[in-house]
């Protein structure tokens, strides 16, 4: 029987790999496991496998600072989800690794059940935000100037464009949208492209952070 899904995990840290592999192998049965213990490596794991479902990014390898590992791995396979799992819990960076293309944020603290909730939503092809990091907010008059922002955008959306934008952060893709809202595949299209135009954003997932975020509790 083949394997349901080949994830890669990208780490410097053996222990960690060997953990988070021993998760996923009991979590996600059947899963076949590559791993990598620096961004080159992992971006010769990509070349020779390119059914790689999901990888996962750590954001302190040797040879990779910060976001650029992402990046990179971005330029060189577009069509790769990536998520960044990381002891990094800084709510800007979470932000800013979406806003680059990452498919979801996870910290290395996430408990057992919940990774594999957040791997399951990431393979299912929903975007994952650590719950507990997004209900942070920035320094206050941030928040506000922010808040102020994001609403005004968001008033700016007619009632169907709402309807759609919420069954967008909730994951669901165009034709479970279409299906939903008893409409069809092209009329959501249009929708998402204006949902875009007026939320001053230039792809589906920094709408959904936008929303996201907006929906967030302040304090």
């Amino acid at each position: 029987m083949p394997p349901t899904h080949t994830l890669m995990v990208a780490d410097d840290h053996p222990l960690f790999r060997e953990a988070i592999g021993a998760v996923i192998r009991e979590g996600l049965p059947g899963c076949h496991l590559l791993e990598a213990e620096s961004l080159s490596r992992a971006l010769y794991q990509a070349r020779r496998h390119p059914d790689i479902d999901l990888l996962l990014l750590d954001l302190d390898l040797p040879d990779a600072e910060g976001l650029s590992g992402l990046a990179q791995l971005r330029e060189s396979f577009p069509q790769l989800p990536v998520a960044i799992i990381s002891a990094e819990q800084d709510r800007r960076i979470v932000l800013d690794a979406i806003g680059q293309g990452a498919v979801g944020y996870i910290p290395k603290s996430t408990p057992r059940a919940a990774l594999l909730d957040a791997l399951t939503h990431i393979l299912a092809g929903q975007v994952y935000l650590p719950p507990d990091i997004m209900r942070r907010p920035p320094t206050t008059s941030a928040r506000r100037q922010q808040d102020t922002a994001i609403a005004d955008h968001i008033s700016s959306l007619t009632e169907k464009q709402r309807e759609v934008l919420a069954l967008m952060v909730r994951g669901h893709s165009n034709k479970r949208i279409a299906r939903e809202l008893n409409i069809a595949e092209t009329t959501v299209k249009t929708h998402v492209s204006a949902i875009l135009r007026k939320l001053s954003v230039t792809s589906r997932v920094q709408a959904i952070v936008a929303a996201s975020d907006w929906a967030s509790p302040s304090g």
